[in-house]
């Protein structure tokens, strides 16, 4: 039998992080959540909705490769997984006609699936409207993931990211579709309305972008992960440093690429509350 796991890894993201939960949960046969020792309210809105919903697993951990060792074990069985981050914002309606599909052995072919994207620096919720830049031609940042596909994947720092993947026979990394190539915005069933420029935490003073994983390093929030990292300072990837040594913003760059445009935000801030 089929199962589709959600995996949430957040820090400080108590703007979104219900809207983000709560658009997946009818999508998700499980959701297994890892708070990363957050120091706003984030915590405690996860723990809420652990409650709400059944299939909602919440834990705090200071080292974020606890959230992909909660996928492993899905390695070789019939399961999707979805990364779901903070600022990801879902549309239910289309995640459930994907899930029918889904269930039914749709997609089994490839091991990834990829998507349309709006990269959101303005959400004005009166009017239901959204406005950012497209991805394609931005960078996509959906993660749906076939654990059919692989034998083991049983580490990475940042879940569903990079690690030692061992995969079965007739796929590899590139086994890839993205549905935005046979889709439009308005009929693609995984497009994701992603907040990335807006103001995602109580704590934060204003919008804008943020260091993500790979470029604090902070994997390990706890005593050994600080000392490991004031005996080398992060490093980010080499596009990303390369980007930075030119004083510009990665994130900008990657996300903000083509025509601004303004899309029906309504799909993705609706209040959801279904279950399966």
């Amino acid at each position: 039998m089929t199962l589709i796991v959600g995996s949430v890894l957040v820090r400080n993201e108590d703007a979104f992080v219900e809207q983000a939960i709560r658009n997946v949960a009818a999508f998700c046969d499980r959701i297994h959540v890892i708070d990363h020792v957050s120091v706003d309210a984030t915590w405690e809105i996860v723990r809420s909705l652990a409650r709400e919903f059944d299939h909602v697993d919440a834990r705090r951990s200071r080292n974020s490769a606890d959230a992909h060792r909660l996928l492993a074990p899905y390695a070789g069985t019939p399961t999707w997984v979805i990364g779901v981050d903070g600022d990801e914002l879902y549309d239910p309606q289309g995640l459930a006609g994907l899930r029918r599909e889904l269930l039914e052995g749709g997609q089994a072919d490839v091991f990834r699936l990829k998507a349309h994207v709006l990269n959101c620096d303005e959400l004005n919720r009166s009017a239901h409207a959204a406005s950012g830049w497209l991805a394609p031609p931005s960078r996509p940042v959906t993660k749906l993931f076939n654990f059919g596909a692989v034998e083991a994947w049983p580490e990475s720092p940042d879940p569903l990211q990079s690690g030692d993947v061992s995969f079965r026979a007739g796929y590899n990394w590139e086994s890839r579709r993205d549905l935005a190539e046979s889709t439009t915005w308005e009929t693609d069933p995984l497009r994701c309305l992603h907040v990335c420029f807006l103001r995602r935490s109580s704590r934060d003073a204003v919008g804008g972008t943020r260091k993500n994983l790979d470029e604090s390093r902070e994997f390990d929030r706890g005593v050994v992960g600080s000392l490991k990292r004031l005996v080398r300072a992060p490093e980010p990837a080499p596009k990303v440093a390369e980007l930075q040594r030119q004083g510009r913003d990665w994130k900008r760059e990657w996300y903000a690429r083509g025509e601004r445009v303004t899309v029906d935000a309504t799909p993705f801030i609706a209040r959801v509350a279904a279950v399966p």
